[in-house]
C-alpha cells in the first residue's frame, strides 16, 4: 500500500497527504468520511471488503495555525525536483545563493536554488550574469497547496477538483 490519500479539512480545504492505512483508520473510527476511492482497488479483511481511499474529509474542523511552507534545505530540494538547476544532475546536491551572501544576498525562497557542487563551485561568489549561468526554473516560494501536491509524489486525477479552487484562490490573492 504505497498510495497516498489527500486529507481535507471539514471546509474541504486541503490539509495534508497521508498513507492509505492512516486514512482507513480515520474512516473506520468515524473521524473522517470517504469522498473518493480508487476504482478496481479495495482493502480486504478476513470477512469484509472496503473501498480503497483516495480523498477523505475530516469530520471536525481542525485549525491550521500556519499554512506556509517552511524554508529548509530539504524543502528547497523538493521544490526544485532534487536536481541541479544549472545542469540537471541529481548527484552531489547543495544549495546556491543566486545573489551571493557576500554581496548582500539573503537565504530566502527567491534567492536559493538547488545546485550540484560542480556548478556551485563554477558560479562561486559571482552573479549569474558574470558567469553566464541561468537556472532552469527561477526560484519562488511555493504555496502550501502546490507544495502539498509536489511533495506527495503524485497528483491523482480525483484530487484536482479539491486542489484547483485553492490554487486559483492563491494566484488571484
Amino acid at each position: 500500500m504505497t498510495n497516498r490519500v489527500l486529507v481535507l479539512n471539514q471546509d474541504y480545504s486541503p490539509m495534508t497527504v497521508c498513507s492509505v492505512q492512516r486514512a482507513f483508520l480515520l474512516i473506520y473510527l468515524k473521524k473522517a468520511e470517504l469522498l473518493n476511492s480508487l476504482e478496481g482497488k479495495s482493502l480486504r479483511s478476513v470477512s469484509e471488503t472496503y473501498p480503497f481511499p483516495s480523498v477523505i474529509k475530516i469530520n471536525r474542523y481542525v485549525t491550521m495555525p500556519y499554512m506556509g511552507v517552511v524554508l529548509t534545505r530539504q524543502n528547497i530540494f523538493k521544490r526544485d525536483g532534487h536536481k541541479c538547476q544549472y545542469c540537471g544532475t541529481h548527484k552531489d546536491l547543495t544549495l546556491d545563493h543566486l545573489i551571493p551572501r557576500s554581496k548582500g544576498g539573503k537565504s530566502t525562497w527567491n534567492n536559493l536554488v538547488t545546485a550540484c557542487r560542480r556548478c556551485n563551485a563554477r558560479k562561486g561568489d559571482h552573479s549569474l550574469d558574470k558567469v553566464g549561468m541561468k537556472p532552469a526554473n527561477m526560484p519562488h516560494k511555493p504555496s502550501y497547496v502546490m507544495f502539498l501536491m509536489n511533495s506527495s509524489g503524485q497528483l491523482q486525477e480525483d484530487w484536482k477538483p479539491y486542489l484547483e479552487p485553492h490554487i486559483k484562490a492563491r494566484i488571484v490573492a
